[in-house]
């Protein structure tokens, strides 16, 4: 049975496979214990089912899974940890972006009693600007909404589901390794702006039940603010001060009724948050060990 099972999605990799093939499995081997290398095959069009085939011919420890359609990164990474027989498992991105040498140093990490590793990137090559602010925008944004303290600018070295927000919640002793993220060897990222907001999308909804609870927080502070500005129009008005006559009432009253119907709609909600809690279905709590049981 391997030690290790490395997980690797490929969606379109024709140039990157081999070039991962070679790099990662030299570091691999210098552990002196068993590995598998597990290649998700995520409905790609170019000559990745081929190329795969031959390094699962001349190698028993690859092992390949097919997607009979684009089911996305999220999908095949779970259908990997799903097939992993290894004690560790190990998540990597096949262009290479994910040294490989930053596995040992998990790996070395793990072997202190950490059950999960993050990789957080220091430097991300090759990406744009608009990416690294959305990305890191993206993770703050759902640490602020949500119970997770997911860290922010990290991998899935160990990624519709958000599997990197469910690794936070299951708890467990939990720390990070720093690294360098390079360009990719070969290929361009398929990670569409389509993909990633679809990822956003389900990263926030399943995790957080804040935007059923917005309209009772809006509702409230507008009605606050249109009471405080009667008021001030009340006091503006025994104080004999002109400031646009009954046509300025119509603003906080307005606001007062849209605050009002926005605060019902928000308690409704509240019922709403209850039931999407329920139907998550997830557990109420997990055992990490058991004595004498």
């Amino acid at each position: 049975m391997p030690r290790y099972s490395l997980v690797v999605p490929a969606y379109n990799e024709e140039k990157a496979l081999p070039l991962f093939y070679e790099a990662v499995v030299p570091v691999m081997e210098s552990l002196n214990e068993e590995f598998e290398i597990i290649f998700v095959n995520d409905g790609s069009r170019d000559a990745t089912k081929e190329i795969l085939a031959e390094l699962a011919a001349k190698d028993k420890r690859v092992k390949v899974c097919k997607f009979s359609r684009n089911f996305g990164q999220q999908a095949a990474l779970l259908c990997g940890f799903e097939e992993a027989k290894g004690e560790a498992v190990i998540a990597m991105d096949a262009d290479l972006q994910d040294p490989p040498e930053v596995a040992l140093q998990m790996i070395e990490k793990w072997k202190e009693g950490y059950d999960v590793v993050h990789g957080r990137r220091r430097r991300r090559k090759g990406e744009t600007a608009f990416k690294k602010a959305t990305a890191s925008f993206f993770y703050r944004f759902m640490r602020k909404i949500t119970s997770l303290d997911m860290p922010a600018d990290v991998g899935d070295f160990e990624h519709d589901r958000l599997l990197r927000a469910q690794v936070t919640w299951v708890g467990f002793k939990q720390t990070i390794i720093e690294f360098d993220r390079p360009e990719r060897v070969a290929g361009e990222t398929h990670y569409t702006l389509k993909k990633m907001v679809r990822l956003a999308e389900s990263g926030v909804f399943p995790n957080s039940d804040y935007p059923l609870t917005l309209p009772l927080k809006l509702g409230i502070a507008g009605g606050f603010l249109s009471v405080l500005c009667f008021i001030v129009f009340i006091v503006l008005a025994c104080c004999k001060v002109g400031f646009g006559g009954l046509v300025a009432w119509l603003f906080p009253t307005i606001t007062l009724a849209a605050s009002v119907a926005l605060a019902c709609h928000g308690l409704s909600n509240i019922y709403l948050s209850m039931i999407y809690r329920e139907v998550q279905n997830r557990p109420k709590y997990i055992v990490a060990e058991k004595i004498n049981l």
